[in-house]
């Protein structure tokens, strides 16, 4: 049997484990990827390692999150990030370099490597060729030290296209129809293979925005062969020395299959307020909306930009409509000036933002209250864009462009323009200058610490007996940003855990917080639905709960990424037995788990007793033995002092 390219990626790097789906594996991580709303807490976790530089290929530090300095937290976070990437054998991407995952495909990114980031939206690399994963900072810190990554060994799920896109139909319309046919959770455990013939029409950057949001369906990761398509794009950012061709044999076997024949698809659109809500523009078009924004992790090419120049130019904006456009590279920026198209937008009314993240999470650029937004970003959970009440939509640059000229929701189909098609150009103009290699030798570098940059809290270990109240019970797909929202006024205290603890839960109930402090930060309990804790990788929606006194999770199942922070800091994630008695629970019943240490064996349930209801439940986890050893010496922070 043939191998498909997840099995020789990760045949290439397994350093324990087996191929056997749902069996921990451990891998060997070449690179590893931070951006500064996760890395501040990565570089305090690896300076309190106590090794003198990084032990990875390369590694990269991006400012993109925390641009915006409307007072000295992020300014400080920048300052201390530099200081540690000088320290530890780091490169650092200065403050408007732009977004990370596009810069890394542009700079670093490299075919048949294996790449860790502290960012869920990584798996983009993916476009390269890449065995791309986002996890927890904790264990991107581990990677920087030379350490393996684990998880559980996926199953590999083979998406074949074929046929061509049709005009005003691109790569987001790929990715939309995958979330339209199986919603947020149809690709946990999975890795997403994308092959067929009609990856011939698909770009490297057009794959990027395929595989950036696979995140938004909890794949572990996508990929794509590094073919002559890659190697193109290598070339034209001068790097085709970096190209190894990787496709899978003739005879690749996949354990799941898809089919999409691009040719068929049309204009889609992501409705308030999940990614998997998705209809085609021309139900919903009509509606009037406030505001439009082009760019982000999920549509970071100069192409996305290019066609919506063209769809605008030589008209104005609606009135009504901010038209918000991010660069998301300062290499793009140059390369829009240079060729004219940023003098369009600009004509038709567009406002420029500095490349980052900026409305994607938040940073600004929040629509009016419960006015339309569409945006080409990857997720639209409530709240996220700085709004309580938004009405996000996520959509393609080209439905983005036209429903900016008419004020309404538009099938870019029916403008009265022919489609504007961008040919990927042979040589671009390339920008380094705003990247920082790290000094040759760290140990004389201090670190550059602000007052916002506190230590990290203590983790005790967990104990024989976990009483203690429900103080919050939540439905199914509940994210990160509604356990530990972003956006200006909690991003900035990202290195600070007692601050930013303040805000955990607070898009659900703004109480939470007040009930833990009178609680006394004690022993307690959340209950969630299905897929609790998918969206972004960061890591401080395990590590603020569990500050708070969160000690167990019990839910329906646990999206991945989530699932590890909360082992990672010595919360148990468990889940019933027997689903019917997720309903039996209150906010506020007093359970207790007695003899939990010893409990915890692989296979091995364990009986909860609800005091408050005089019941008792069955609980299972899927925990692997070195998860165990984890969750019982109450972090894994205290695993790796033990172990040095």
């Amino acid at each position: 049997m043939g191998k498909n390219i997840a099995q020789k990626l990760i045949e290439a790097h397994l350093v324990s484990g087996d191929f056997a789906p749902g069996s921990e594996i451990g891998l060997r991580i070449d690179q590893t990827l931070t951006q500064d709303a996760t890395g501040t807490m990565v570089m305090l976790e690896f300076e309190a390692m106590g090794l003198p530089r990084v032990r990875t290929e390369l590694s990269a530090q991006y400012v993109d999150h925390n641009l915006l300095q409307t007072d000295f937290k992020n300014a400080d976070d920048h300052l201390f990030l530099y200081s540690a990437c000088m320290k530890f054998g780091v490169w650092y991407s200065r403050p408007g370099n732009g977004v990370s995952h596009p810069v890394h495909m542009e700079r670093f990114g490299i075919p048949g490597k294996s790449l860790l980031g502290s960012d869920s939206h990584t798996c983009g690399a993916g476009a390269l060729g890449m065995l791309a994963i986002g996890a927890g900072g904790l264990e991107v810190a581990l990677a920087m030290a030379g350490k393996p990554f684990f998880v559980s060994m996926p199953r590999i799920w083979g998406v074949r296209l074929t046929g061509s896109l049709p005009d005003w139909v691109s790569a987001k319309d790929v990715i939309l129809e995958m979330l339209r046919r199986h919603d947020v959770d149809g690709g946990v455990r999975k890795i997403i293979e994308y092959h067929g013939p009609g990856l011939q029409s698909l770009s490297t950057m057009d794959r990027h925005v395929i595989a950036n949001m696979g995140a938004e369906l909890g794949a572990t990761t996508t990929v794509f062969p590094s073919d002559e398509t890659v190697l193109r794009f290598l070339k034209a950012q001068g790097r085709e020395g970096d190209w190894v061709e990787i496709l899978p044999d003739r005879d690749a076997e996949y354990d799941e299959l898809d089919e999409i024949d691009l040719s068929r698809l049309e204009p889609l659109i992501a409705c308030p307020s999940s990614p998997g809500n998705v209809v085609p523009v021309r139900e919903v078009a009509g509606r009037e909306l406030y505001q439009a924004t082009v760019g982000s992790s999920a549509n970071p090419g100069l192409r996305d930009f290019a066609v919506a120049a063209m769809i605008v130019d030589g008209k104005q904006v609606h009135p009504r409509v901010s038209f918000d456009v991010n660069p998301t590279s300062r290499q793009i920026l140059e390369n829009l000036i240079s060729m004219g198209y940023l003098a369009k937008l600009v004509r038709a009314g567009a406002r420029i933002h500095q490349p980052g993240c900026n409305g994607c999470i938040g940073m600004g650029q929040a629509p009016a209250t419960g006015k339309i937004s569409l945006r080409t970003v990857p997720r639209n959970f409530p709240g996220r864009s700085g709004t309580n009440d938004d009405r996000v939509y996520l959509c393609s640059p080209e439905t983005a462009a036209a429903s900016a000229l008419t004020g309404k929701i538009t099938d870019p189909r029916s403008l009265d323009v022919t489609y504007p098609r961008f040919e990927e150009l042979e040589a671009i103009e390339i920008n380094t200058r705003m990247l920082v290699a790290p000094t040759l030798e760290g140990t004389q570098v201090e670190l550059e610490k602000g007052p916002n940059i506190r230590p990290l809290p203590s983790f005790d270990p967990l104990p024989e007996t976990l009483e203690g109240p429900v103080l919050l019970k939540v439905g199914d797909d509940i994210s990160t940003d509604e356990i530990m929202p972003a956006g200006t006024r909690v991003l900035p205290f990202r290195s600070n855990i007692p601050a930013i603890s303040r805000f955990v839960f607070e898009p659900v109930d703004p109480s939470f917080y007040e009930r833990t402090v009178k609680h006394g930060r004690n022993i307690c309990f959340l209950l969630g639905g299905k897929n609790y804790g998918q969206g972004s990788s960061r890591e401080h929606a395990a590590l603020a709960p569990r500050y708070l006194g969160v000690r167990a999770v019990i839910a329906k199942d646990f999206a991945r990424i989530h699932f590890q922070n909360l082992v990672n800091f010595g919360i148990l994630p468990l889940e019933f037995v027997n689903p019917a008695d997720f309903d039996k629970v209150s906010q506020g019943d007093v359970l207790e788990l007695t003899g939990v240490r010893d409990a915890l064996q692989p296979g091995k349930n364990i009986e909860i007793t609800n005091r408050t209801r005089s019941e008792a439940y069955a609980l299972r986890h899927s925990l692997g033995p070195r998860q165990v050893e984890v969750v019982r010496r109450g972090s894994l922070i205290n695993v790796v002092g033990q172990e040095s």
